[in-house]
């Protein structure tokens, strides 16, 4: 395929027309600036000459018609007539549609070359988003490679012990021998292992050190990396504030727009998310919101109507306030709209309060306006917001003052896959707890948990917090600890949405940042979980979603078991990993697939031989009989020899890919190359051919 001419023209307009219209937007407000002027004709200039250069004569000349505008106001002083800066927002509008058409590389179009014979320095580059969200991943699967090298670390520190070991009784048996021969020897046997005591000590101390020195590194720059992808909070300046400004021309209203805190950076992928949110949630600040001049007046208010979005970072989240002073939720008006399109019932709608209101706003399809305009009467507008919030596991509130205006406000993490968690064990599955949503950790003796009128519940301070073990929560419980005694335990206290929750954990690890993985749609809704990550080995570890694990320890109880039916194939999935169980019983369950869970070769096999079962899931290393040891009993059973099994491991060497063939393996997966899609294919092709 031939490479297109125009992908680096394509970036170069955009930035190019943002600045343009950014620059329009603050000649209009703040009056001409000289600087402002000429910053903007060498945006154009630079415009037209790319333009020319790749050919696109329709951009070139509408740039140089920018020109011509500018030009007249190249010395500076007054304001912006109206009739130019609509004139120049025209034009630019114009290119920007131009931009659009260069999707293909038409015949006979040139790559863009330099134009002069001395450049300027180049200081910055421009990286596309996706190139830093691969690197991103193949920096933390070199993390989880030098994990796995550091789990050799205490092997080689016992290798080390046991060298000195044998120094001290060769050169022992040396000391105490008084004949040459056996002497001799002795001194030679000393002498190597003394040789061997040395290399190990080399070893350890070169593997040790540069481990250490190379994860301080990718740290580092994985933490660099990470930065890259943060914007400022001005990168959506210009497209809110043109969106403010067309609303009002089209209205008839005069409305300042502001932005405070634009200085504040998240994820790219977040804010651009937030951009077509926070517009739709500033155009219904000046259509709805922001009252004409002559209402204003006889409300003693400005005649010019003020939108305010201010960005605010607390911790690991970012919140974008919108803030209008107009005239306020008409409650009167959305109580009339949801009683005349169903949305609630005429004898219960009086009682509505402000919270009510604003659930039947996001809930969507509500809307005041008696005619369907460009700006409003689809009642879609807060409904989009809501879903952005909750795609970006933040959350939307409103809030509103009759007369005085209303908030709108939308908090989300600064990013969606860089995030600071805290590690914890319960019930053997280690989880991951959002560091960000964590307010105090403390340690818990049984007799500290009180009864409250919904359960139990921890006192901490004068604050009485609804508990619950973590194990409960995730419906992880087993029969022994449920009948031996309460013990002391490490309590995390999560706030999210408002609520604390206290969660028992048997045992917390590190904090540290990894980079989450959303689970792939075929898992399904995964209850409480927010995504996953690798570990050292190369196994998934899953990341808790704070606002719906504190949500379940609220309602008292955890995730319902789906129901299946019996004409499901059924899998046997055998792993004494539980996150990696529970990864692949929510894959399988959710594509139709009726899943049966062992953890270990004893159970597995003992499982096999009570009821049929249409394939086996089985991982190689598990404490007792290994994976290829069940699968060499599977084939040694007449009864279950003619049912397929696949592996899924961590092991990835050719031997173990042999070794697994051998043992009767018809299809092999590596962990760390984990695609669940590869796993559903291979599950479906076994069970089709063997029901042939």
């Amino acid at each position: 395929m031939a490479k297109d001419p125009y992908t680096y023209f394509r970036v170069e307009a955009r930035e190019i027309l943002e600045g343009l219209a950014q620059g329009v937007l603050s000649l209009e407000k703040d009056g001409v600036g000289k600087e402002v002027i000429c910053r903007m004709l060498r945006q154009a200039h630079t415009l037209k000459g790319a333009a020319r250069v790749v050919k696109q004569v329709a951009i070139s000349e509408s740039s140089h018609a920018i020109e011509d505008v500018l030009a007249r106001y190249r010395d500076g002083g007054g304001q912006l007539p109206h009739p130019e800066a609509e004139q120049l927002l025209r034009l630019i509008d114009r290119c920007g549609e131009q931009l659009k058409t260069l999707a293909g590389a038409p015949a006979g179009a040139t790559t863009p070359v330099a134009a002069h014979g001395h450049e300027e320095p180049i200081e910055s580059v421009r990286v596309d988003i996706a190139q830093l969200d691969t690197t991103l991943c193949d920096l933390a699967e070199a993390q989880v490679h030098l994990e796995a090298i550091e789990q050799q670390i205490p092997f080689l520190e016992q290798m080390r012990r046991t060298t000195r070991r044998l120094v001290r009784r060769t050169g022992g048996r040396h000391n105490g021998r008084g004949d040459g021969e056996p002497s001799t020897k002795a001194a030679a046997v000393a002498a190597l292992a003394e040789e061997l005591r040395t290399s190990v000590e080399v070893v350890f101390g070169a593997i040790r050190t540069g481990t250490e020195r190379v994860g301080r590194d990718l740290a580092r720059v994985r933490d660099r990396a990470s930065e890259f992808r943060l914007l400022p909070a001005t990168t959506i300046l210009g497209s809110l504030e043109r969106s403010v400004r067309d609303v009002g021309e089209a209205l008839q209203k005069r409305v300042a727009f502001e932005m405070i805190g634009g200085e504040q950076r998240l994820d790219a992928h977040v804010l651009l998310a937030l951009r077509d949110a926070l517009i739709h949630v500033v155009r219904n600040a000046v259509a709805h919101g922001i009252e004409s001049e002559s209402e204003r007046a006889a409300a003693g208010k400005p005649p010019i109507g003020r939108v305010c979005v201010r960005v605010q970072k607390t911790g690991q989240r970012v919140s974008f306030r919108v803030e209008d002073d107009g005239r306020g939720l008409d409650v009167d008006g959305i109580r009339t709209a949801a009683v005349a399109r169903g949305l609630a019932q005429p004898a219960a709608v009086g009682s509505m309060g402000l919270a009510e209101v604003a659930q039947l706003l996001f809930r969507g399809g509500l809307s005041t306006s008696a005619a369907v305009s460009e700006f409003s009467g689809r009642g879609v507008g807060l409904d989009m917001v809501r879903a952005t919030a909750s795609r970006l596991k933040g959350e939307a509130s409103l809030r509103s003052d009759a007369g005085r205006g209303t908030v709108v406000e939308i908090s989300v993490p600064v990013s969606i896959e860089s995030l600071a968690v805290l590690a914890a064990d319960a019930h053997g599955l280690a989880v991951l707890i959002p560091f960000g949503a964590i307010r105090q950790v403390v340690r818990a003796a049984a007799g500290e948990l009180v009864s409250s009128a919904t359960g139990a519940a921890l006192l901490v301070g004068d604050q009485l917090i609804p508990f619950q073990p973590l194990g409960s929560v995730l419906g992880l419980n087993d029969r022994k600890r449920e009948s031996s005694k309460p013990r002391p335990c490490s309590v995390v206290i999560v706030e999210a949405g408002g609520s604390r929750a206290a969660i028992g954990v048997d045992r917390l690890k590190e904090v540290r940042n990894v980079v989450v993985r959303f689970l792939p749609n075929l898992c399904g809704p995964v209850p409480l979980v927010a995504g996953a990550t690798l570990n050292g080995m190369g196994n998934p570890e899953l990341v808790l979603d704070a606002e719906r694990l504190v949500a379940a320890v609220l309602a008292g109880s955890g995730p319902q078991a789906q129901s299946v039916s019996p004409s499901q194939p059924t899998v046997l999935v055998v792993d004494d990993s539980l996150t990696t169980r529970m990864l692949e019983q929510n894959i399988l369950e959710a594509a139709g697939f009726r899943v049966e869970l062992a953890t270990s070769g004893e159970e597995g096999l003992q499982r096999a031989r009570e009821k049929p079962h249409s394939l086996f899931v089985v991982d190689v290393e598990m404490p007792g009989m290994n994976g290829f040891e069940l699968l060499r009993r599977f084939q040694g059973d007449p009864q279950l020899q003619g049912t397929p099994a696949i592996m899924v491991t961590s092991r990835a060497s050719p031997d173990d890919r042999r070794s697994a063939q051998e043992a009767g393996a018809r299809g092999y997966i590596v962990k760390s190359e984990f695609d669940e899609s590869r796993l559903l294919q291979i599950v479906r092709d076994l069970i089709a051919e063997v029901s042939q």
